[in-house]
Formats: structure tokens, C-alpha cells, sequence
């Protein structure tokens, strides 16, 4: 991993209070960044804003909601106010926030390779598998240890954006020396991967079964897709998304090679979700049409019917697996 740029500890030591503000559609890397970072800028004397535009539609996340403000609350006694813009690169990416938000200095805090981050202080590391992780170095560079509860939003984000440390592999010491130091400080892995992953509701089960048996086959089998209707969300709730297992139960799948999941929002777009085992880049499928993410993890929101996305995507898949 990179370490933390001098210009982003000068920017910190230099303004205050912050707005801590995370993308839309949060998960568990960016509140669990959000919190730990608000919470060590508070031990240092600083005041910090959590902002989130939400929705915390994932049961894991929910329990957190009343922490965040959906505007930029005004800070009329200081001329110091800044933005610490994290798990995005973008102004874009963080929904209505972005309408309330004044004039001020801003930091991006990000691990994704896509976005066109320009702030005042950047600290992109696409070598991190999350922001959580990232945060830890910072704590660290600034001569800080997290507290317990600090501790427990990291390894939550850091579990978050792992699959539980399912996705990584033997060039990832640093990131499971990052983890002991988290577990040293308190974190309980049991209890943070209970909280991801228990408790879901039996409509959730459901839901993951009805997109499991209209899962299609192409490029004989290499590619696994499925989708989640209108009517789907209406019946199951945004709550009853579980999209890590579902992931995981596809990509297990003998010869599947990457799997999308393809969710109508609304009448007019879909959000598409991408994974994939090695061999294929998905954040690159994924930019190519103004979404983003990682190599083996991206995402993307497209105008358009579920079948006509399909048709579009699948097809953007070409030149990995052959017509």
C-alpha cells in the first residue's frame, strides 16, 4: 500500500471542522471510514460532520443511519471548514449532498482506480482493498492508535470489501498485518462477520432464490447473469438485497468465470453489479460505460429496460470470452 501523502496530513492539521461525507448507495467500507475517521478527528480536537445522501438500504449498515445528516449543516464560525470526500473520487458520486455542500477546501480519500479526484489533498490508493484500510495508515501517520469502537468500523469496512478476506491472496501480508493490528485493538472478527452477515430477513432468502433460478448462462457458462425486476423490489424491499452471497454462490459456480447482477431502479435505469473471479477486468466493462470500481469488483448505472442493458452488457463481454 502507499503511504499516507504529506499533503493530506497538512491539510488536515490546517482546516477543521470537517464534513465527513461518503458516495451514495453506502456500504460497509465507506461507513465504517466514515465513522472511525470522524471519531479519531474528534479525539483530536477537531469537529466533524458525518454526511451521508443514503440510502442505508443494507441491513448491516442500517443500525448506523441516525449518525449521518443528509446536508452539509452550515458552519458559520469558521473559515476553516473542509470536505473530506471518502470512497469516491468524484463530487458526483455523492448524491444530494453535493447540493448543500459550500464553497469549501476538499480531500478525497479513495481506493478505486476510476474517478477524476482534483482536490485540495488526494490520497487514491487502487493497491488498497479498502478505505478502511486506508484510514488505519492515516491514524497511524498522524501518531494515533484507534480506539475499540474505531477498531470495529475499520475490520467491519475492511471485512466489507474483502468478502471477508475471501478475495485476497498470498501478496496480501501487509493487509492481514493491518487486520492483527485492528483485532489488537479490540476489533472481534466473530462479532463484526455476525453483523455482516446474520440477522437477514427470510425475504431475503427468497429473493436470492427467484434470481438464482433465472440465472442465464453465456459464453457456455463463463458468464452468469440475472436480474431483479420492479415488481421484485416492491414485493422484497431494498432491505432484502444480499448481494455479497449471491456473488459468491455464482462465482462458485463451475466454469463462471464473472457474474452480473442486474437490478431495474427505476423505469428509466438499471445499477449493474459486476464480479469476477480472475481472469476478467470488470472495472474496465464497468468504465467503459461511466461506472467504476475494481478489477474483479465494479459497478455501473445505465439508462435504459432491463433487457436492453442485458443485451448492451453481455455483449460488452465479447472481447474476454469470444463471440
Amino acid at each position: 500500500m502507499r503511504p499516507v501523502p504529506p499533503e493530506l496530513l497538512d491539510f488536515i492539521d490546517r482546516h477543521g471542522p470537517f464534513y465527513v461525507i461518503g458516495h451514495k448507495e453506502p456500504d460497509g467500507d465507506c461507513i465504517g471510514s466514515q465513522l472511525a475517521l470522524a471519531s479519531f478527528l474528534k479525539r483530536t480536537g477537531k469537529t466533524a460532520y458525518l454526511c451521508s445522501a443514503g440510502p442505508f438500504s443494507r441491513t448491516e449498515i442500517m443500525p448506523y443511519e441516525n449518525r449521518f445528516m443528509i446536508e452539509v449543516p452550515p458552519e458559520k464560525a469558521s473559515e476553516r471548514a473542509a470536505a473530506i470526500i471518502l470512497d469516491c473520487s468524484s463530487l458526483g458520486r455523492i448524491g444530494a449532498v453535493v447540493e448543500t455542500l459550500p464553497k469549501v477546501p476538499i480531500a478525497f480519500i479513495d481506493h478505486h482506480a476510476s474517478g477524476n479526484a482534483s482536490g485540495d489533498a488526494v490520497y487514491i490508493d487502487d493497491s488498497s482493498p479498502s478505505v478502511t484500510a486506508m484510514i488505519l495508515l492515516l491514524i497511524e501517520a498522524m501518531g494515533g492508535k484507534p480506539t475499540k469502537e474505531e477498531a470495529e468500523y475499520l475490520l467491519f469496512g475492511l471485512g466489507t470489501d474483502t468478502g471477508f478476506f475471501r478475495h485476497l491472496d498470498e501478496h496480501s501480508a501487509e493487509i492481514f498485518g493491518i487486520a492483527s493490528r485492528l483485532v489488537s485493538a479490540g476489533a472481534s472478527p466473530k462479532r463484526i462477520y455476525n453483523n455482516m452477515y446474520g440477522g437477514k430477513s427470510l425475504f431475503t432468502r427468497k429473493l436470492m432464490g427467484e434470481i438464482l433460478t433465472r440465472t442465464e448462462q453465456h459464453y457456455d457458462g463463463a458468464l452468469l447473469v440475472s436480474f431483479v425486476t420492479l415488481e421484485d423490489q416492491q414485493r422484497y424491499g431494498l432491505a432484502s438485497r444480499d448481494s455479497d452471497t449471491l456473488y459468491q454462490l455464482l462465482l462458485g459456480v463451475g466454469g463462471c468465470e464473472a457474474a452480473m447482477i442486474i437490478r431495474q431502479e427505476n423505469e428509466a435505469e438499471c445499477t449493474v453489479g459486476l464480479r469476477a473471479r480472475e481472469r476478467i477486468d470488470v472495472g474496465s466493462i464497468a468504465a467503459s460505460f461511466g461506472g467504476g470500481g475494481h478489477r474483479l469488483a465494479a459497478g455501473l448505472l445505465m439508462r435504459g429496460k432491463l433487457e436492453e442493458v442485458k443485451e448492451r452488457l453481455i455483449a460488452a463481454f465479447e472481447p474476454w470470452f469470444g463471440p
